[in-house]
């Protein structure tokens, strides 16, 4: 490992948090939302100050500077990603958005009443509420693809769902609640083997480095920029070019027009005409910015370090009685998220003891409740690491832990 520990790039992961003189912080809610290094929040703070102004409107100084960055920033994330071309980035507030946007714009303008969509057991329920909504609509039919007992993916039960019917697949690339990493590409084989057209959720899959949609072979990739050490509010869905540009607008308003007349509008091509009214620029630098340090800390480095912080956790929760792990069991199929059950306390008990130690974890069932249905039980303690989480977290972590195993005995 480098000798360079980026937790001080962190400033919240200084912080004593709770009553009176407070513990010191440790943050494991990072499938939830990341923390942000300085020089993200520096700068945000910095366009505020010295460079706000509204984007593509302007002639003068300030406007010129802010739609140069906010340019900028859709060519860095772009590369980034492996698009082909920036006008295959649309900005929008996060995965949610993006996943709406497809249902919307894309197949609510394609699907008639009969055609299908294949989604897993394993959604967010982000990837699964705009679906059934969109069946509600116009009377497609979700295909579910089940999970095993371990939380993974069984390929040809996955290929059993499709049919000659099948006109989408949408799944996640990384489980939120489980870790689990899915086999995405040929998941993505496998639909177009049936003509179908692909949305990979890659909400937990970006922040581990693990997007290159050039090589994924998928139609649309959705992200959100909290999850990557970005600002909240915004996110980005990649499209093929040639499908966003045949796609209806999903809003009406300003910079998406091309043309607007008292008889009729014309609209921008992808991705100003996604793109309506003024965008979150701020939210957009920022996560170029993200991604400017990411790459400077190095894919490579951050997941040697997620994946060390992982085995070590794995390795402790293992060694307590009446701890279940939920997920795959090689840790090399997941990333740095353990799902876990105890026999002697309910999931939310154990985030709020663990929170009097000052240790920030999630509990419930963390938006994927046919997940939880599966496993039967209604929800999971999920300790999330990151990059700048270490061994002495976990150490943290196991000492939280025995104070519930002794407070419930």
């Amino acid at each position: 490992m480098s000798d360079r520990d980026p937790r001080s790039d962190f400033p919240i992961l200084a912080r004593r948090v709770g009553s009176g003189e407070g513990k010191p912080l440790v943050y494991l809610d990072n499938a939830a939302t990341t923390q942000k290094p300085i020089h993200v929040i520096e700068t945000v703070d910095r366009f505020y100050r010295q460079e706000n102004a509204n984007i593509h409107r302007g002639v003068h100084y300030l406007s010129m500077n802010a739609t140069d960055a906010y340019d900028r920033a859709r060519e860095r994330i772009a590369e980034t990603i492996g698009a082909a071309h920036p006008a295959e980035v649309v900005f929008v507030r996060g995965t949610t958005e993006a996943i709406n946007l497809v249902a919307s714009s894309f197949a609510g303008d394609r699907f008639q009443p009969g055609d299908e969509i294949v989604i897993t057991r394993m959604e967010h329920h982000a990837n699964i509420v705009p679906w059934q909504l969109l069946a509600q609509k116009l009377g497609v039919v979700l295909k579910w693809a089940p999970v095993t007992d371990s939380g993974e993916i069984d390929l040809d039960a996955f290929r059993a769902c499709f049919s000659e019917e099948t006109k989408l697949a949408a799944f996640t690339q990384v489980s939120n609640a489980l870790g689990t990493i899915n086999p995405a590409k040929e998941m993505v084989a496998i639909a177009r083997e049936f003509g179908a057209h692909v949305l990979v959720d890659g909400a937990q899959g970006v922040a581990h480095g693990m997007v290159n949609v050039a090589d994924l072979g998928a139609d649309f990739y959705a992200f959100s920029g909290h999850k990557v050490v970005g600002p909240d509010g915004i996110g980005v869905l990649w499209g093929r070019r040639e499908l966003l540009d045949s796609m209806p607008p999903y809003q009406g308003g300003g910079d998406m027009i091309a043309r607007v007349s008292v008889e009729k509008t014309t609209f921008r091509d992808s991705p100003e005409r996604f793109e309506a009214g003024t965008p979150n620029i701020s939210g957009a630098i920022g996560l170029g910015a993200a991604f400017d340090y990411l790459a400077g800390l190095g894919w490579d480095e951050i997941r040697r370090r997620e994946q060390d912080v992982l085995d070590y956790a794995t390795e402790r929760l293992g060694e307590i009685e009446g701890i279940r792990i939920l997920g795959p069991a090689d840790t090399r199929g997941k990333v740095a998220v353990i799902s876990f059950t105890m026999d002697s306390a309910h999931p939310h008990d154990i985030g709020t003891i663990l929170d009097t130690e000052g240790i920030a974890i999630r509990a419930g069932h963390h938006c994927a409740q046919p997940l939880m249905d599966f496993y039967q039980i209604a929800g999971t303690a999920r300790a999330s690491f990151a990059f700048y989480n270490n061994r002495d977290d976990v150490d943290r972590l196991m000492d939280g832990i025995a104070k519930v195993k002794k407070f419930f005995g």
